[in-house]
């Protein structure tokens, strides 16, 4: 069949570095005559980009082939490709599982995705185009999704920890740094082309250019972006505690479009818990870390994901982390349980953790986050931060957007009106918005004149 009447849909699922990778194989697609549809009932072929991190985004990757796999039955759809994380740690061994798959690809072939979507238009079964995670080309043109409001921009590969309750270093391969000048080109093209914020993503950001450059570099890339790009906010995710350097702090502290925003994933506070994770550094660790970051950046916002019911984790653990949430009072914190997670070293590890016990201690410390979450918003009331419009909530009727203080898609959302005359603003508009109200995680205002 010709590919050029062949349409495909995309399912992208898990994290924002998943979502690059879609956008990717987006720009493949369409270079070799491919069309990119919106609406799945519309495609030929629907290729499905998974996760598969913790059991849960299994469930999720494989209820979405499911849900994909009516259309095969009772629709016009062809064929369905899963890719990532899902393709790279089960391969061959899906077709049997879920008869709905006509190919899979793995990470280090997603260069082969237009390939892979030929055969599944032509009704070929059981292609497995699998090289290996490592061989995955780092960076690539791709086809921006998210809009003007925002943009990811990926600046390393895989991961080098090995937490061991993690399968990312099994499913990505070790870190690999891009260059800083082909990050710093990407970044530039996106500037251009009027993106309003640039989040910059990595398994482990602050290990940026170890591996490249023998030093860590993440303080240089920063210097670089915020001098030669013209995005309104530029925010990094996912630093870990230990590798939150001096040099880091003075890059953003001095920078004019960096916001003062720290995505941290400290997993635990306990040693004994911290070790048997295999985390670098250990509870004194987190501590030093927050402390050097708000001695330096009194403004800074700061965010954590803990995890708790790891194996051998007791009351006495789980209370000094409890204990160092209410005293900490982070801005943005998420919980998870512990998932064991097969051929990690954790899942061997004993005692187990009761699972009513695990979902006890995530309510705790939840609850305790939501009184934090929310006495923070009620204390931003009657302030007036710029904000990224993002769209217009038709059924509220009102338009939403992000502040320095909320990264996109994990944390609350600023809802503005706009006063009678005023122009609205446009999606990626920069404007402020007086904050009149605060419910949990979200602020509501009013668009001012300024």
């Amino acid at each position: 069949m010709n590919e050029k009447n062949v349409k495909v849909g995309f399912v992208s699922l898990g994290c924002s570095k998943n979502l690059v990778d879609t956008e990717v194989m987006m720009y493949h697609l369409v270079e070799a005559g491919y069309t990119v549809v919106a609406d799945e009932t519309e495609a030929d072929v629907i290729v499905i980009n998974t996760c598969a991190f913790i059991e849960s985004a299994v469930s999720e990757a494989i209820d979405n082939v499911i849900d994909v796999g009516w259309l095969k039955k009772n629709r016009s759809l062809r064929g369905i490709v899963v890719t990532g994380c899902l393709a790279e740690r089960y391969g061959a061994e899906l077709f049997g599982e879920l008869p709905e798959i006509d190919a899979v690809v793995g990470v280090g072939s997603l260069h082969r995705i237009a390939e892979a979507v030929e055969k599944a238009a032509a009704g070929k079964r059981g292609v497995a185009l699998l090289a290996g995670a490592e061989r995955l080309a780092l960076g690539g043109s791709r086809i921006v999704t998210t809009g003007d409001a925002f943009a990811y921009i990926k600046i390393s590969e895989g991961c080098s920890n090995r937490c061991t309750f993690c399968k990312i270093p099994q499913l990505r391969g070790r870190m690999r740094s891009r260059r800083m000048k082909d990050i710093v080109d990407e970044a530039k093209e996106l500037s251009e082309m009027g993106v309003a914020e640039l989040d910059v993503v990595a398994q482990d950001t602050s290990s940026y250019g170890l591996d490249l450059y023998g030093k860590l570099s993440l303080a240089k890339l920063v210097r670089k972006l915020d001098c030669e790009t013209d995005f309104r906010f530029i925010r990094l995710l996912y630093l870990y505690p230990d590798r939150v350097t001096d040099d880091l702090l003075d890059a953003i502290a001095s920078a004019k479009r960096v916001v003062p925003y720290f995505d941290i994933p400290i997993q635990h506070i306990s040693d004994r818990v911290l070790k048997r994770m295999n985390r670098r550094g250990n509870g004194q660790t987190v501590r030093d870390a927050i402390a050097r970051i708000r001695g330096r950046i009194p403004d800074a916002v700061l965010r954590t994901t803990v995890m708790v019911g790891f194996p051998g984790e007791t009351e006495e653990d789980f209370t000094e982390l409890l204990d160092f949430v209410r005293e900490t009072k982070f801005d943005r914190l998420g919980a998870f349980i512990y998932s064991a997670e097969e051929g990690t070293p954790a899942a061997r590890l004993r005692p187990k953790v009761d699972l009513q016990v695990a979902q006890d201690r995530m309510d705790l410390i939840m609850a305790a986050q939501l009184e934090i979450a929310s006495a923070k918003s009620e204390a931003r009331v009657g302030t007036e931060p710029e904000v990224i419009c993002e769209g217009f909530d038709a059924v509220a009727e009102c338009f939403y957007g992000r502040s320095a203080a909320e990264a996109p898609e994990v944390d609350g959302r600023v809802y503005f009106t706009v006063p009678k005359g005023a122009v609205r603003p446009d999606e990626g508009d920069v404007i402020r918005v007086r904050i009149n109200e605060a419910v949990d995680h979200d602020l509501f205002g009013e668009m001012t004149g300024d």
